[in-house]
């Protein structure tokens, strides 16, 4: 059993690229279908963000698995190998632990100590478990992920400076408006990002929010938080003429708005500037709009620099985020080491056995005088006994671990016979690389170079 992770982030790869590589929502059961119809992986997690797109698998060897899932991920979008292969990065082993345990504590965001990956990455968890892709192993890996996200903002402060993808839309506005008092935000999209932004402008002197949806009904309930107006999608471009700036954000699969679009509404605003925000992956906006006089657009791309100034607090909280992973790496390892089933049946069996041979040893102290051949007798008298009250749950044990959750029934029976304690507690001798047959070598990280942990 392998652990290995494909992918691509702000880090390797442009917008460009990002955007063809994809897996919203409502496409996430297909995919991880896909992921998971061959033999080779047994679970898969798909985790797609505007700044990455990563695939998480349990597979039954490594190399192999790994060029199997980028096959899989180019299949699946129809996209030529040999154009995405220079942007990739792999792992297996315990890199891929780090490695995730390093994007739920938003260490590895384009804005570190940023909140909004780790419900990202439990919505991504979610889908593999509900659609069957998730089984005991990363049921346990992504719940303790949840937990060392937790973990590193409740006990440093990486999170408290305000930097964030959407103040920094926040802060390229200000460059363009000398300031935001009085005026008028038009929300394309009415996703959470969106609402963010919208709440972060608002708060810096925005006065009036208009809301625009395909949905409706969606539009009028991200209004009415903010006392804002809803309009008819079909009025979208009719309304942008009284906007100060744009923030889109859609699950649309190309532009929304395009440079024809925008000239138009040029013409109605004498001169007036237009600033667009577009967080949205694949973007809504056709770049072609930043050739427009008097027209300021910028993608998610473009908000990497603007907020420098707070990165250096973050950085110094982000070491100790760091001690606090290799911390949970280890409590990972020592799981993974004490859950494998045979290994705890196998230790049930031994402590078993023990007990048997001590309570015989104590026995025949006290019958004095019985013959080899019934001392062989009440010996395997003895065996067959344990062995009859051993064999129907340790069987059930086997089944109930290979099923959803099933670390939960492993960890029941080893508390319910004691071993976890430290003289009953089996060690491995390679941790988590020999238990699952891992190595920590990596293909390459986000910077080409070696994960070797």
């Amino acid at each position: 059993m392998h652990l290995i992770l494909v992918g691509l982030s702000h880090k390797t790869a442009p917008i460009e690229i990002r955007e063809t590589l994809t897996f919203p929502a409502d496409r996430q059961a297909a995919a991880l279908a896909a992921f998971t119809c061959s033999d080779k992986v047994s679970e898969a997690v798909v985790l797609s963000t505007c700044n990455r797109t990563e695939i998480y698998a349990v597979t039954t060897s490594g190399a192999d698995s790994i060029d199997s899932v980028i096959d899989c991920m180019c299949s699946f979008h129809h996209l030529d190998r040999a154009g995405l292969d220079p942007y990739l990065y792999a792992s297996e082993g315990e890199a891929v632990v780090r490695h995730l345990f390093r994007v739920v504590a938003s260490l590895d965001s384009m804005v570190v100590g940023e909140a909004q990956i780790l419900g990202q990455a439990k919505e991504a968890y979610d889908h593999s478990f509900g659609n069957g892709a998730s089984g005991r192993v990363f049921n346990k890996l992504f719940r303790q992920s949840f937990e060392v996200g937790k973990r590193v903002r409740s006990e440093t402060a990486i999170g408290e400076s305000a930097v964030s993808i959407s103040y920094a839309a926040v802060e390229l506005a200000r460059k363009v408006f000398d300031t935001l008092d009085g005026r008028t935000i038009l929300v394309l999209g009415a996703g959470k990002m969106s609402e963010l932004t919208a709440k972060h402008l608002v708060s810096q002197g925005v006065r009036s929010v208009l809301v625009a949806n395909r949905t409706y009904e969606r539009a009028v309930d991200l209004a009415r938080r903010f006392e804002g107006e809803p309009i008819r999608y079909e009025d979208l471009f009719t309304r942008m003429r009284d906007a100060d700036i744009v923030i889109s954000s859609t699950a649309a699969p190309g532009y929304v708005v395009t440079r024809g679009d925008v000239a138009e509404v040029m013409k109605k605003r004498s001169g007036r500037p237009l600033f667009f925000i577009d967080i949205a992956l694949p973007r809504d906006i056709d770049p072609a709009v930043n050739d427009l006089n008097n027209v300021f657009l910028y993608d998610i791309d473009d908000l990497s620099g603007v907020v420098e100034s707070n990165l250096e607090e973050r950085m110094r909280e982000a070491a100790q985020a760091e001690i606090i992973i290799e911390d949970e790496i280890a409590a990972f390892e020592r799981w993974l080491e004490s859950m494998e089933v045979v290994p705890t049946i196998a230790a049930i069996r031994a402590k078993s056995e023990r007990m048997r041979a001590e309570e015989m040893e104590k026995a025949l102290k006290r019958l004095d005088g019985l013959s080899e051949k019934e001392i062989a007798t009440v010996e395997a008298l003895t065996q067959a006994i344990v062995n009859k009250m051993l064999h129907g749950p340790t069987a059930r044990l086997k089944a109930a671990a290979a099923e959803k959750d099933g670390y939960e029934y492993v960890d029941s029976a080893r508390h319910l016979w004691g071993l976890d304690s430290q003289d009953a507690k089996p060690r491995h001798a390679h941790g988590l690389r020999g238990l699952l047959g891992l190595t920590d070598k990596a293909r390459k990280d986000e910077t080409g170079e070696s994960l070797g942990c």
